[in-house]
């Protein structure tokens, strides 16, 4: 359940600030255009929020795996011998 709220406010504070910017950018041509650019900014919004959800989890899923040892630790880079 708690995956799935923040999933939502997540689409929805970037619908709102894609709604705000499209609208800012539109609003410098007409009221029309203001208005179309506020439903096409927050569609970009809701979908750039999704996509970020989805590898936020995938990110914190990977670590937690690392940390319980299911993945191969990354290897210690050795400095360059010259």
């Amino acid at each position: 359940m708690r995956k799935r709220l923040k999933r939502a406010v997540n689409r929805a504070k970037y619908a709102a600030i894609g709604a705000a910017v499209g609208a800012a950018l539109g609003g410098l041509f007409s009221r029309s255009a203001a208005s179309t650019g506020a439903g096409v900014g927050a569609l970009a919004g809701a979908t750039f929020g999704e996509k970020r959800s989805d590898f936020d989890s995938l990110i914190e899923e990977l670590r937690e795996r690392r940390a319980e040892g299911e993945l191969v630790p990354e290897p210690e880079l050795e400095p360059d011998r010259e």
